[in-house]
């Protein structure tokens, strides 16, 4: 690999990990744990969130937010994602990784450290109607609509740019839920059909809404502060994720779908990054080594036995 494309690929990783090989301090900590966390292998969650289709479903995930008044005045009075979007970028990514691949213990830990954050995000937003309400990240509405959405986009990206899913759709929205439960969502979706239901029962009652600083996070997300070679890539992803969205909530957002084969250059886009980055994480490594661990372990036991 040249100079070129290893210099790509650790500008890649600290963005994605706040690490240039891929592996942090909390990755490596996977390998420790007594239980094989909340999915294990071969389960719906492992499929979704191993593979590269999550670079896209992020992109998603951030747009569709921004829809929701109150999630976007969290951001608005509290994130620093303007000064610090890549830091903010990699601490979801910990959360999300840690539930998936890491021990239970290790998963409540990481989720009670985000509600801890989140208990501290209030204030006041004007609501569709132009009403003032106040809010909190840990109101039941604001959480339900933030898991939706990303299990939402975690789920249609990997069904364009991923494989099979164990279990289909309904397995991966069930095993989604218990992450949901960790940081206080009340009644998540269990099954696909749910999802949508719940999705569109924001929209229907005019709980979302478009306005200046949905505008502005959508600029921010459409431009982020990468590095130039990242961009093309960058923007071939982002339009992947748009087209990817339904139409309503595209109009909402102010983007339009490209007419160009956005969605076929997204998955050229995500092959080549899987050629720099090799074909498995490195936190299913981890979470594979502790698995073998416990199950030597147990096979020992019961051969003493």
């Amino acid at each position: 690999m040249g100079k070129f494309a290893d210099s790509w690929r650790s500008h890649l990783l600290t963005t994605l990990s706040g690490d240039g090989d891929g592996r942090p301090t909390w990755v490596s900590q996977m390998e420790k744990g007594s239980d094989r966390g909340f999915f294990g292998p071969g389960s719906a969650s492992w499929a979704v969130h191993g593979g590269l289709a999550t670079m896209v479903a992020g992109i998603r995930a951030l747009l569709m937010q921004t829809l929701h008044p109150g999630a976007m005045a969290g951001v608005h009075d509290w994130s620093r994602y303007h000064e610090d979007p890549l830091g903010r970028l990699s601490g979801t990514i910990r959360w999300l990784v840690t539930v998936t691949f890491a021990d239970t213990e290790t998963a409540v830990r990481e989720s009670g450290r985000v509600a801890q954050f989140h208990g501290r995000v209030a204030g006041t937003y004007l609501d569709a109607q132009e009403n003032e309400r106040s809010y909190a990240a840990g109101d039941p509405e604001l959480l339900s609509w933030v898991h939706v959405v990303f299990t939402d986009a975690f789920l249609e990206s990997h069904k364009l740019w991923g494989g099979a899913i164990p279990g289909g759709a309904d397995a991966y929205v069930r095993e989604w839920a218990k992450a949901g439960e960790l940081i206080g969502v009340q009644n998540p979706p269990a099954t696909a059909a749910a999802l949508q239901s719940q999705l569109e029962a924001f929209r229907s009652a005019n709980i979302l809404k478009s306005d200046e600083r949905v505008a502005d996070a959508v600029r921010f997300i459409r431009h982020p502060p990468l590095r130039r070679s990242m961009l093309p890539f960058y923007r071939i992803m982002f339009a992947g994720a748009v087209a990817s969205i339904p139409r309503e909530y595209r109009d909402m957002l102010g983007l339009r779908r490209s007419w160009l084969p956005v969605v076929w250059a997204t998955g050229a886009v995500l092959t080549f990054v899987r050629l720099l980055l090799g074909p498995a994480s490195s936190s299913e490594d981890a979470a594979r080594v502790r698995i073998t661990r416990l199950e030597a372990a147990e096979a020992a036991e019961a051969a003493a036995s």
